[in-house]
């Protein structure tokens, strides 16, 4: 259905009106007084997520990919070394962001939404969080304030560069996956803040907030201050991180090799039962008060074995569809993705010159 049809089937209905047989985004949305936002189905692109190396560009072959499968949807973590240094969060090199423009420019093209997260915000990331000067979650009052202001700073300049473009082609994403055992009080501090400065340079500007808990909860104390919160797809983690040296040990259920269903060192049965308990459940008190969710990453790591890996995405996907969310799949390209991930046990189809793990794919458009 393309955006010109759903408004046109949305201007027909009551915002409390449900029409058996309307798709789940359509129910979902006028239940929740959001009919202006869709169900985004996509991936993320991460070619600004580390700020280390050499400039990179966004690719606009990945647009046309994504478009002539049928997704319309883009998550862009950004790291902001990209543009600035931790030793001066002031000095932003407006020459990079010529990029992001030029990103932008290809979501408008192919019809792809574009959303901004800061994936290294100053003060704060999930990776190397010890780099940064000031930690934004938890320091002195006084190092807290300043990576505070810093980070109101950096989302003030790119609400001012971007004012105007509409919602739907652009929202942003504020924090990526704020910190284990957050301070929820201090994590609605800084969303507010950062919200606050958003709207002086952009009032209308649509604003995501990943839950807490490295997103995987939701924040309830958030629910009037952005319409839509972003989770994760991740677990259980030793399915879907398997032997990742980046994840910390405590996070893995268990380390025998994965299977799905998954029986965890505790005596856990993870099944699809226990993924709509854990992924969906725990949101509905959230959406019960009118926010929206969006699954901003989720996806399988390649040294998952691809019967298994296929048996829990089905789960996930079937889950979500019926929620009526949508989702992001780390990444598109590459160890998480649908084209040259590097699997074992896939026979790959050649499609313009990449490796197409053509099962995942079809199965991912089976859910839309």
């Amino acid at each position: 259905m393309d955006r010109r049809e759903f408004i046109k089937i949305t201007g027909m209905l009551g915002a409390g009106s449900l029409i058996s047989g309307l798709p789940s985004v359509l129910a979902s949305n006028i239940k929740n007084n959001k009919i202006d936002i869709p169900r985004y189905i996509g991936f993320n692109l991460t070619e600004k997520t580390s700020g280390m190396g050499p400039r990179r560009k966004f690719n606009e072959e990945d647009f046309e990919i994504m478009a002539e499968w049928g997704f319309n949807f883009a998550r862009i973590p950004m790291s902001y070394w990209n543009w600035a240094s931790k030793d001066n969060w002031y000095e932003i090199d407006e020459d990079v962001f010529k990029d992001v423009d030029e990103l932008i420019e290809f979501g408008k093209r192919y019809n792809i939404h574009i959303n901004l997260n800061l994936h290294r915000i100053p003060g704060y990331c999930i990776n190397g969080r010890n780099l940064e000067p000031y930690d934004l979650f938890d320091d002195t009052p006084e190092n807290m304030a300043k990576a505070l202001d810093a980070a109101v700073f950096h989302w003030k300049y790119i609400a001012r560069r971007y004012s105007g473009i509409p919602n739907s082609q652009l929202s942003f994403d504020l924090i990526n996956e704020p910190p284990k055992n957050t301070n929820v009080k201090r994590y609605v501090e800084i969303v507010k803040a950062l919200v606050t400065g958003i709207k002086e340079e952009d009032s209308a500007r649509l604003i995501v907030a990943d839950g807490r808990e490295i997103g995987r909860y939701p924040v309830m104390e958030l629910a009037d201050v952005v319409p839509m919160q972003s989770t994760r797809g991740y677990d259980p983690m030793s399915l879907s991180h398997y032997t990742a040296t980046w994840v910390p040990e405590d996070e893995f259920e268990t380390f025998n090799p994965p299977a799905w269903p998954l029986k965890a060192d505790n005596g856990k049965l993870w099944d699809k039962e226990a993924l709509r308990v854990k992924l969906i459940d725990s949101w509905m008190p959230l959406v019960e008060q009118g926010s929206l969710v969006h699954v901003g990453e989720w996806g399988c790591y390649n040294k998952t074995p691809h019967d298994v890996c296929l048996r829990w995405m089905e789960d996930v996907l079937s889950l979500w569809k019926e929620a009526g969310w949508g989702h992001a799949m780390w990444n598109l390209k590459g160890d998480f993705g649908i084209l040259n991930s590097s699997r074992k046990d896939v026979k790959y189809e050649n499609y313009k010159g990449h490796k197409l793990d053509r099962e995942m794919l079809e199965l991912i458009k089976k859910y839309f």
